[in-house]
């Protein structure tokens, strides 16, 4: 396979391409799901193939192919595209340096996830299964579980070479409830699949699905019974859960380079936050601290390096409030001449790299959950991404909770449902008064965002602690 690669690149060169990469991924998805205790779902898929991008009169051009034995024609159909495309650029793309380097890199873990019999995952998810339905009112069930194994090799005609094995995996629970009228679900360990790392079996076993799976169905059933909430201008808690989601939509997305630059727009929009802005633009209040850090052990977007062979780093991007920096590629960091973050990744062998979210956090504060919620005399706690809407400039936004509490005088008190909190980005980062601190600090997982036409798939991850939030409008309904 390394001669193979190594004769297309020496082919892409030789035939006039300034810069050439090829990565060759082998990756297997395991997919389970059960519904009402039933399996509904056993997806197991298998792919592997050749990606492969070139510079040829200062414009890309991206073929792919499963066939080992159509590469050099991959090649060809990479450099017509490139060729047609050089028609029609506004200027020659120019590439950052990166340090070329020969490497390999591998997902820390503990227990295989080859190694884990498909009865022993079936097992542990009837378990929680059975748990919630000993819940009385619960009307239905899901359990969900995925492993994710990705093998691939990077080699550049600069010289690098770079081997990575990486393994992904997690799991998560949906109860619902209902009464004839309405109803209510509640999931665990939080919404969108559950959440995932890039680890071994260890980390679904350390997700605690059983007694989780009988408190997310407790919820539910209490759901149903719960008060609304009155509308108006509230102070509003969020916990971890719940603003992995916030991060992701109105500050990961947003400051996606090319998004900014607008060379990503058709499918999700671009960004408010224009380059003009950096260094000077109140992105949030003094405690809104956000980084950016695929070398994180466990987080879902950590790998060694990304798909153009960029080492991954940690890199801030709002610091202290003030916007400092974007998720860049190599391309849109020498444009802007701004630091590289690692943030570049294709969905497979078949799909050119794009700057992708990768784990995007929010920095742990100083304070905690109880302290905020004590500190506040009338505001609502919420948990749990339920609906969530942005718009094409990741400014105006509206969310919902799974379930949330009124706080008064200091304590949490009515359960409530149906909210909806809705701000614009910056007013809403700039009423953030109160982080909790790094003991309660969590990295998620989530398994699907999406970027890009054709679409693209890709895990990211993002590490949050509870934050409270001044003022923000909040309505409910039945």
């Amino acid at each position: 396979m390394d001669f193979q690669l190594q004769k297309l690149l020496d082919h892409a060169v030789a035939v006039g391409a300034s810069y050439a990469d090829i990565r060759w991924v082998h990756r297997s998805n395991d997919l389970l799901q059960l519904w009402d205790g039933d399996i509904d779902n056993i997806s197991t898929t298998e792919s592997e193939g050749i990606g492969i991008r070139v510079l040829l009169n200062g414009a890309w051009g991206f073929a792919a192919t499963n066939n080992p034995r159509h590469g050099f024609r991959a090649v060809e159909k990479s450099l017509e595209t490139a060729q047609e495309s050089a028609r029609w650029h506004n200027k020659p793309v120019e590439l950052a340096p990166v340090k070329i380097v020969k490497a390999e890199w591998r997902t820390p873990f503990e227990i295989d996830l080859r190694k884990v019999s498909f009865r022993e995952r079936i097992d542990l998810l009837c378990e929680a299964d059975e748990a919630m339905k000993s819940v009385e009112g619960i009307s239905q069930r899901k359990a969900s579980m995925g492993f994710f194994l990705t093998d691939q090799i990077f080699v550049s005609s600069e010289g690098a070479y770079i081997e990575q094995n990486i393994c992904e995996c997690g799991a998560g629970l949906t109860a619902l409830a209902a009464d004839g009228n309405e109803v209510q679900h509640r999931s665990y360990p939080s919404s969108f699949q559950g959440n995932y790392a890039s680890a071994g079996y260890e980390h679904i076993l350390s997700l605690d699905l059983v007694n989780g799976g009988k408190q997310c169905a407790e919820e539910a059933v209490a759901l149903l019974k719960a008060d609304t909430c009155e509308n108006g201008e509230k102070t509003i808690i969020l916990d971890s859960s719940l603003l992995t989601l916030q991060v992701h939509e109105s500050i990961g997305h947003a400051l996606e380079l090319d998004r900014v630059l607008g060379s990503e727009a058709s499918y999700a929009g671009t960004s408010f936050a224009t380059p003009d802005k950096i260094g000077n633009f109140r992105y949030g209040s003094s405690a809104v601290n956000i980084t950016a850090d695929n070398s994180l052990s466990g987080g879902l977007a950590s790998t060694g390096y990304d798909d153009e062979g960029v080492p991954a780093t940690r890199t801030e991007l709002i610091k202290d409030g003030i916007l400092v920096n974007y998720l860049t590629s190599r391309e849109t960091a020498a444009e802007l001449n701004m630091p590289i973050t690692s943030s570049m990744r294709a969905d497979g062998w078949s799909r050119s790299p794009l700057i992708r979210i990768s784990n995007v956090n929010l920095e742990p504060g100083d304070s905690s959950l109880d302290e905020m919620i004590a500190d506040t005399e009338d505001g609502i706690f919420m948990k749990t991404t339920k609906v969530y809407s942005i718009d094409d400039k990741r400014l105006n936004f509206e969310f919902g909770p799974e379930i949330a509490w009124k706080i008064e005088n200091g304590k949490c008190t009515k359960l409530l449902k149906n909210v909806r909190y809705r701000s614009i980005t910056p007013e809403f980062w700039n009423s953030c008064d109160a982080v909790a601190g790094e003991d309660e600090w969590k990295l998620w997982g989530v398994p699907v965002c999406g970027k890009g036409e054709p679409g693209q798939i890709v895990h990211v991850g993002h590490g949050t602690a509870a934050a409270r939030f001044r003022n923000i409008q909040v309505e409910g309904s039945r």
